[in-house]
């Protein structure tokens, strides 16, 4: 039985409160506009159901060409050399990548070939560090494991010396205790690898954006994405200018652009189909990429790979359920299976350079799309 497909349509049709709707989409414009925007540019997709209820574009895909230190200023591109904002243009998802590396894993779980359970050294032996502390898949997936949140892979010579960075790492931490990690998902794309001979690109491809005709959704190089950060140092940790359609994440740059902590591009309507495909417990249209218990699984309290009712960028969504991720660029994705609704939010942040990270805009939204189905309650008498 196939599952329902998105379609757009208005807010009364999806069971959503379009004041509130109409509340959401200003303040995202809102925070794009100004001298010192939130974000030079953004994207809100929004829905329930099979329904998108909001599909709006603000401000600028590339607005500035470099950043100013002695002005603490953007240096802004003539106005004819500037990009428009588009539903359809890709964003680098930077961390909202992880989502994708787990749900891949948990396809090799539902298959048999990984067991959630399993230390990591049975998979990766010359991993010796983890596999000496008796690290688990389930730790890599639930920012368990006692990692430290990174190391600087984008500092060492070669390929050979990043690896041998990565399997010399040892936790750090008390295993068990959350900390948040990207090397969690390094160490899990490495087991992934080995268990299926395939490399990650691969693996996403084949298991979730093709089945999903998720057209958009690839490893860069991305040429139109958006714009994110004149990178350079002291601000960043590598020296290579204004970056668009190169991954942002200076070692999944280092790592070749393709890593399990970050380097996905895509688009805010191909992110909602994704969304979808988890509410309906797995399946899109004829296509499969879960079975639901294995989507519970994946989404169930603390969520493997998936943050799980986290009110810093959910908002009022968080509380029974919601899941998604943040990522450093300014993306972000939450699915709320207790109203069946979803919000995808990509915006870019850091462009011309990277602040201090401010959720309350994503944080807002999430609130004002939890409002409108409360609001079609209550005038409902429901």
């Amino acid at each position: 039985m196939s599952a329902s497909r998105l379609r757009r349509d208005s807010p009364e049709r999806a069971g959503l409160d379009p004041a509130e709707l109409r509340h959401l989409v200003r303040e995202v414009r809102a925070a794009t506009e100004g001298e010192h925007p939130w974000a030079a540019g953004a994207v809100v997709v929004a829905g329930r159901g099979p329904v998108i209820a909001v599909a709006e574009a603000a401000g600028w895909a590339v607005r500035y060409a470099s950043y100013d230190p002695a002005t603490d200023r953007g240096v802004e591109l003539p106005p004819d050399e500037r990009v428009p904002m588009t539903v359809a243009t890709p964003f680098d998802l930077a961390s909202v990548t992880k989502l994708f590396t787990a749900v891949a894993a948990v396809q090799q779980i539902e298959r048999g070939t990984l067991g959630v359970d399993a230390k990591v050294g049975a998979y990766l032996p010359e991993f010796h560090a983890a596999a000496a502390h008796g690290v688990t898949v389930r730790q890599l997936l639930t920012h368990t494991s006692g990692l430290r949140p990174e190391i600087p892979l984008y500092d060492c010579p070669d390929q050979a010396a990043r690896l041998a960075r990565l399997r010399a790492e040892p936790p750090v931490g008390v295993p068990g205790t959350y900390t948040y990690s990207d090397l969690n998902l390094l160490l899990l794309q490495h087991v992934l690898e080995r268990v299926t001979g395939r490399p990650l690109d691969v693996l996403v491809q084949e298991g979730i954006t093709r089945p999903l005709g998720m057209t958009a959704t690839r490893f860069g190089p991305c040429p139109g994405a958006a714009a994110t950060e004149d990178q350079r140092r002291p601000w960043a940790k590598a020296d290579r200018g204004m970056l668009r359609g190169a991954v942002h994440d200076e070692n999944a740059w280092a790592l070749g652009g393709v890593a399990g902590h970050a380097g996905l591009f895509s688009t805010a309507t191909d992110l909602a189909v994704f969304c979808r495909a988890l509410l309906a417990g797995g399946s899109y249209g004829s296509a499969r990429i879960l079975g639901p218990d294995l989507v519970e699984l994946l989404l169930a309290r603390p969520g493997l790979g998936f943050a799980v009712d986290e009110p810093r960028f959910m908002g009022e969504l968080a509380g029974r359920g919601a899941a998604g991720h943040a990522g450093f660029t300014g993306t972000s994705l939450v699915l709320d299976p207790a109203t069946d609704t979803f919000l995808v939010l990509l915006a870019t942040t850091v462009h011309p350079r990277r602040r201090r990270p401010d959720n309350r805009p994503r944080a807002a939204a999430a609130t004002r799309l939890a409002r409108s189905v409360r609001g079609v309650r209550a005038a409902r008498g429901t």
